[in-house]
């Protein structure tokens, strides 16, 4: 019986340690690093021009929060939906946001507000001047933007113009000013603006003959969201604090310059419902 005793202490001790070992190993893992995607299409740039900036601002934020990040710069639809969906973190333009919000699963929680832009700005449509007055005369016409890639956001931000006749072209364009300058000579060819670009129309030699015909509500121009349920609550908190005090944060300001970005605000939750209702959708 001594001996069964002694058998039954020593596996205990065994299990004991062994516990012990496993749990120690857990406490002393590495936090698993955390994927950041930034994504706004018919924006300029290529992902391996943008890297050196993408690591700059990855780093800055790692140190902060204590998590390493890694992160890259998709500058196509296709692309960052590609990236986005194996990643935790994103940094996408509006249009972005509302074409894959239920595909991806993201959750909106910070607008991203960019270096020289407001945190929330209207969408502009512009055609030749005196040529459309109300929504049935864009029949035949191309709607050139940047915001092409996404039909239902470029319908949702005119849709107090009214609705779109059908046989409207959308078409997705980096070339805006050679797309206004086609609509000031006359072709049937209208132009969506973000705000930086209708900030630029009274600019051009050939403002003269062109006219605005339908403004969107004021949105947030960019968003920074979560994917799915990847990042546990509580280190999403962590790093929500961090994003929110870079602005106030003069060493954090080579981070924040390097991705153009001035600041990241709470979200501004009116707005984006404005923004989904245009479509016709909840989120």
């Amino acid at each position: 019986m001594w001996r069964t005793v002694v058998l039954v202490r020593r596996k205990l001790e065994v299990a004991l340690v062994v516990s012990f070992v496993l749990g120690a190993v857990a406490v002393a893992a590495p936090p698993q690093t955390l994927h950041l995607v930034v994504c706004s299409p018919g924006s300029p740039g290529s992902t391996q021009e943008a890297q050196p900036r993408m690591d700059a601002f990855a780093k800055a934020v790692s140190a902060k929060i204590g998590t390493p990040i890694s992160a890259v710069y998709e500058p196509t639809d296709e692309g960052g939906a590609k990236q986005i969906a194996s990643a935790g973190l994103a940094i996408v333009s509006l249009p972005f946001f509302l074409a894959h919000e239920q595909d991806l699963g993201l959750h909106a929680r910070l607008v991203a507000v960019q270096e020289g832009r407001p945190a929330l700005e209207s969408w502009t449509l512009v055609t030749q001047k005196g040529r459309v007055g109300k929504a049935e005369q864009l029949a035949g016409f191309t709607i050139a933007s940047s915001a092409g890639f996404a039909p239902a956001f470029v319908r949702g931000a005119v849709k107090s113009f009214g609705t779109l006749p059908q046989g409207v072209k959308i078409e997705q364009t980096t070339a805006v000013l050679s797309a206004l300058r086609r609509a000031a000579n006359g072709e049937p060819v209208a132009v969506l603006l973000d705000g930086p670009q209708a900030a630029k129309l009274a600019s051009l030699p050939f403002a003269a003959k062109l006219g605005v015909v339908a403004k969107s509500p004021a949105w947030p121009a960019g968003l920074v969201a979560t994917v799915d349920a990847k990042v546990p609550e509580k280190t999403w908190m962590a790093i929500q604090k961090v994003l929110i005090g870079l602005a106030a944060d003069k060493a954090s300001a080579p981070a924040l310059a390097a991705i153009q970005m001035s600041k990241f605000t709470p979200l501004d939750e009116k707005s984006l419902e404005s923004a989904r209702h245009a479509q016709g959708r909840q989120p």
